[in-house]
């Protein structure tokens, strides 16, 4: 449009050589005017979104809705969690053959712990013992045990040993959640990843979805699998002693919890991603290395006089010492190779668990056989506050506590607090674990209402005291003036009584004056008759009606003649019955002063007729 009219300007010119440039700019700007107006109609009868397309938006409105409901519902789900998290008191309880041990922690804060219970027993028994063999001597003890550490809560979380339970790292197909409980459900899932001799309705399974590779379509899971007949054997020795178990965790992770939690609290710049556990001693030995949460464990064996050498609180013969000693340290070295070629990690430190009277005897020996490879006792208790009276009971080589005090770390997880942050803190192989959860969901939500109906109580309850107290208030002020009112009360009351008074009496003459009945007209009619009947030469000075039947005339006369005149005309008139004659004197009137003594005064009474 422009070049067109460009073109014209240039044709234009050169014909007419005239300047047509202010025409062509206003033409401009009408087309911008109408350009506008008729993007402005496009605008206002712009096409509506046809059914699909509305559809699809309602749908991604409802989608988005239901994605902030989630949202909204994980996010309490989580404060809940981790309100129940902290507020379930647990008790860690240790069974070995020489022992057990209970242990309570408490936190005000993620770090700042404390070690509130603390109590060992010492299980007298030449004979060697197992929990799973004899119970019934397990239970008496547990129960000796109990009453002698006074516990507050009989809640505990126990761990079965490594060699009863079957830990791997199982690789499947990307799943959902849903995807993944359907398949557990159908028993296709473990039969198709884990090949188990037994059925797996014998075992108490517990998995945990670890990662998730969306690259390479795939998830790892942790798979912990224990029999059910020795979970259950281990917790019915519990329930017989009176405690109550509501987790049943392996003794590596309960080790890997508190390694965890010093590492947490310690601020430690270790790197988290790779932790390495030596348990060595009478009751387990194998080795733990957690790659990013993968656990890896191999088993260590002994023999049979290997263990009755470990047992004695003296090395006696050194070369036997030494020879066990290079076949244990070959079996680490294997298994720290595997690792290392698979991962290309170097494994520089091992942290050792082992209740041996003589340890660090033998791990003078570890860190003689794998040069290179740092060995010291671990500490669970390095980063905890610890009383003085607790401190003096301790021994000296603490790592020993380690299961005991991680599993002391371990809360009941019922929201699923501890899902997505580290599979292994919410290992639960207790059978009847859903329903122990769902009573404490109950418990925890029975709680949350009877808080609520407790506030609101409260709260009415105060809003009720408060307004009581500013009735109160305001009474009192309006009693500060309470005998200045009674007294204008009274004032008021007496003014009241008397004008009531006085309108009582005009409201009776008020009734009496509508019962009489008005005389203006005959009144009227006899002045009228009695002005006719006076005389020229009389005047009348007074008159006065009684109201009922006499008019009293007074007036002044030339002479007597005029009076009786003046009585003659007054009798003739209709109204008037009779007039007399009262008083008669020379130059006297009643009130009127009279010059002329010759003028006479008189007073006549005149009698009405019945009906005037």
């Amino acid at each position: 449009m422009g070049q067109n009219f460009s073109m014209f300007k240039k044709l234009f010119q050169k014909k007419n050589n005239a300047d047509i440039t202010p025409l062509i700019t206003e033409q401009n700007n009408k087309l911008s005017k109408f350009k506008d107006f008729f993007s402005n109609l496009q605008l206002k009868f712009k096409k509506k979104p046809s059914t699909e397309e509305s559809t699809v938006l309602k749908g991604k409105k409802d989608s988005l809705l239901l994605s902030k409901i989630k949202s909204f519902h994980q996010s309490l789900l989580n404060k809940l969690g981790k309100k129940s998290v902290n507020d379930e008191p647990i008790v860690g309880l240790e069974i070995s053959h020489d022992e057990i041990k209970f242990a309570q922690l408490s936190n005000k804060t993620d770090k700042d712990w404390y070690l509130e219970e603390f109590y060992e027993h010492k299980i007298q028994s030449d004979q060697p013992n197992n929990i799973l063999e004899n119970p019934d001597f397990y239970v008496n003890e547990l129960k000796t045990a109990l009453a002698n550490a006074k516990l507050k809560t009989k809640n505990v979380a126990f761990a079965v040993p490594v060699t009863s339970a079957i830990i791997r790292v199982v690789t499947s197909p990307l799943l959902s959640d849903k995807e993944l409980e359907n398949a557990i459900a159908t028993d296709t899932l473990w039969d198709n990843l884990v090949q188990l001799t037994d059925n797996l309705k014998d075992y108490s399974i517990f998995h945990q979805v670890i990662s998730r590779d969306t690259v390479k379509n795939t998830m790892d899971i942790l798979f912990v699998a224990s029999k059910l007949s020795d979970v259950n054997n281990y917790t019915a020795v519990i329930k017989k002693a009176g405690l109550i178990p509501v987790i049943i965790d392996v003794k590596c992770f309960s080790i890997k919890s508190a390694v965890d939690q010093m590492v947490q609290l310690s601020g430690s710049i270790e790197e988290s991603s790779l932790t390495v556990v030596l348990e060595f001693g009478l009751d387990e030995n194998y080795l733990m290395i957690l790659h990013e949460n993968n656990p890896i464990i191999v088993d260590i064996f002994l023999r049979a006089q290997d263990r009755d050498m470990l047992s004695r609180e003296t090395i006696e013969n050194h070369d036997e010492a030494e020879t066990f000693m290079r076949r244990y340290a070959s079996q680490l070295k294997q298994a720290i190779s595997d690792y290392e070629l698979k991962f290309e990690r170097k494994i520089r430190n091992i942290k050792v668990i082992s209740n041996l009277h003589n340890i660090e005897t033998y791990l003078g020996m570890f860190r003689k056989n794998l040069v290179g490879t740092g060995f010291y006792l671990f500490d669970p208790l390095e980063n905890v506050n610890i009383s003085d009276a607790t401190k003096a009971k301790l021994k000296k080589n603490k790592s020993e506590y380690a299961s005991v005090i991680g599993l002391a770390f371990r809360k009941l997880d019922v929201f699923g607090y501890f899902k997505f942050v580290k599979a292994v803190k919410n290992i639960n192989l207790l059978p009847d674990r859903e329903s122990i959860i769902s009573s404490k969901k109950t418990e925890i939500f029975s709680k949350i209402a009877f808080k609520g109906i407790a506030v609101f109580v409260f709260v009415t309850y105060l809003v009720f005291f408060a307004t009581a107290m500013w009735r109160i208030n305001s009474y009192n002020t309006k009693l500060i003036i309470y005998d200045s009112i009674i007294a204008e009360h009274k004032q008021l009351s007496e003014l009241k009584m008397k004008l009531m008074t006085e309108i009582g009496m005009i409201n009776k003459s008020l009734q009496l004056s509508k019962s009489i009945s008005s005389n203006q007209s005959s009144s009227y009619k006899i002045l009228s008759q009695i002005a006719n009947s006076v005389p020229p030469r009389v005047r009348l000075t007074k008159l006065e009606y009684d109201g009922l039947k006499q008019m009293t005339v007074e007036g002044l006369a030339t002479n007597d003649a005029d009076i009786l005149k003046l009585i003659r005309n007054l009798s003739s008139q209709p109204l008037i019955d009779q007039a007399a004659l009262e008083t008669m004197a020379s130059g006297t009137a009643e009130g009127v002063e009279v010059a002329n003594k010759n003028f006479k005064g008189f007073k006549i009474i005149c009698s009405l007729r019945s009906g005037a």
